[in-house]
């Protein structure tokens, strides 16, 4: 028999409305919390674009590479919010332990796969076609902060732990404190200040370490020691394998983690394309991206909030409600989408102005840059809303393979195949790159968006 849950939540939502405040309640601390993380980065790239133009373009190339790790673990702990929300929704404690101890299992054998090779970052730079003075540069940092990725995968497999059982105050309080961290590092290091050493990229890296060390050290103590996290005993016989459970977030987990890499290939490959052009495009486009990838993490919080409320409701045999909390999600996101859209479409020069100092090289040659791919990023923003929405309602249903294969069509030879067309044969540039970003992201939206509208003809839950 399953064992009665510490956490029950609380009545569902029957109303349209009633699903808007519940999404609201959950993906409010999951917008924070993801802006907030992000914060981390936009602290690296603008106290790194400080040092230089050339500076900045191998940062962006740094970020990126580890990003793309990154993101395996952002996929396999995805599978803890439909399975830990479906065992909620039963009452079932032990299935919510043995998912989350093997999730953290699968994160941790993956992440050791990835540390080593990323020894030979400079020749992986090199063989993609970028600059050599640049792939060296972005070794430096490579080097150190390859090591923050163990802290950053267990991290966020006990973040979606305490997300899946609607407990994200400490998560919160935790990623701040960890930006504040990073921030005060970075300015220290960086540039040499209080008395540290300057050590500019390298600086950078070592306060990336630190943070995600800490964080990890004061999420794993919450989740110990809290009331509402301690009856679940995560870490008890924390050594015991528990196969079932491992194989099945595996099964669940690596296609999510695969499509989200599809996702960030995309990107990547964008990077590597804009790379071929020089350190100018490369700094422009660094910064236009991270000025679309802040305004991302809003509906990628209130994505999150969708995955856990209709993994919920699958586990109640909810329909309606399925329905229902997907909608919610999508209209608060796509509704955010319009309003960062209009943002970028009326002041993208003084956004794009915050990353560069006034009087520095090429800072002129940048500014127009970046004020042109913010038009494309304006373009992107619904599409980009939608497709990460509808990712996340699948998700939810535990439809993971279908997706993983829209996905890969749809952001590489359309997404990838019309930005070099556009960048390159037809002599666009930067722009024609990104103008491939909007074709693969148009395509997986609406056709991933069909996909969960067609959830019952397709079979992915029961027919009335």
């Amino acid at each position: 028999m399953p064992e009665t849950a510490p956490y029950s939540p609380p009545l569902p939502p029957s109303t349209f409305r009633e699903h808007l405040r519940a999404t609201v309640k959950l993906g409010v601390p999951l917008v924070i919390m993801q802006v907030t993380q992000m914060l981390v980065n936009v602290t690296d790239t603008l106290m790194v674009g400080w040092l230089g133009v050339e500076e900045l373009a191998a940062g962006v190339l740094a970020f990126q590479t580890l990003f793309v790790v990154l993101i395996f673990a952002l996929g396999i702990s995805a599978a803890l919010m439909p399975l830990v929300a479906g065992a909620m929704a039963k009452g079932d404690t032990q299935a919510v332990r043995r998912s989350t101890r093997m999730c953290l299992w699968v994160l941790l054998i993956v992440v050791c796969l990835f540390v080593l090779p990323l020894g030979f970052g400079e020749q992986i730079l090199l063989a993609l076609g970028q600059k050599p003075e640049l792939a060296a540069m972005a070794q430096t940092y490579i080097e150190i902060a390859r090591w923050s990725l163990i802290p950053a995968f267990l991290f966020t497999g006990l973040r979606n732990f305490l997300t899946s059982i609607e407990q994200t105050r400490a998560i919160l309080w935790i990623t701040i404190a960890m930006a504040v961290l990073n921030a005060f590092l970075n300015y220290a290091l960086i540039f040499g200040n209080f008395g540290a050493p300057r050590l500019e990229l390298e600086g950078a890296a070592i306060a990336t370490c630190i943070a995600n060390s800490a964080a990890l050290i004061a999420l794993a103590l919450y989740v110990q020691f809290s009331r509402v996290a301690r009856p679940y005993a995560l870490f008890q016989r924390f050594w015991r394998p528990e196969w079932p459970a491992f194989f099945e977030v595996f099964k669940l987990g690596l296609p999510i983690a695969l499509t989200i890499l599809a996702e960030v290939g995309l990107f990547t490959g964008v990077s590597l394309m804009i790379g071929w052009l020089g350190a100018v495009p490369l700094a422009a486009h660094g910064i236009a991206l991270q000025l679309a990838s802040i305004t991302f993490m809003v509906p990628l919080g209130l994505s999150q909030a969708a995955a856990v409320r209709v993994g919920n409701a699958v586990g109640r045999g909810d329909r309606n409600a399925i329905g229902l909390a997907a909608r919610a999600a999508m209209a608060l996101g796509v509704g955010f989408a319009c309003l960062a859209a209009l943002i970028f479409l009326l002041f993208p020069r003084p956004l794009v102005s915050l990353y560069l100092e006034a009087d520095g090289p090429q800072v002129t040659e940048v500014l127009a840059t970046a004020t042109a791919l913010l038009f494309m990023a304006a373009l992107f923003q619904i599409f980009d809303t939608m497709q990460v929405t509808s990712l996340a309602n699948l998700r939810g249903l535990k439809d993971t393979n279908a997706p993983f294969t829209i996905a890969a069509i749809s952001y590489w030879p359309i997404g990838l195949g019309t930005a070099y067309v556009l960048g390159f044969a037809l002599g666009f540039g930067a722009v024609g790159i990104w103008a491939g970003l909007v074709a693969g992201l148009a395509v997986a939206s609406a056709w991933l968006t069909w996909r969960f509208s067609r959830r019952e003809q397709l079979g992915l839950i029961p027919a009335a």
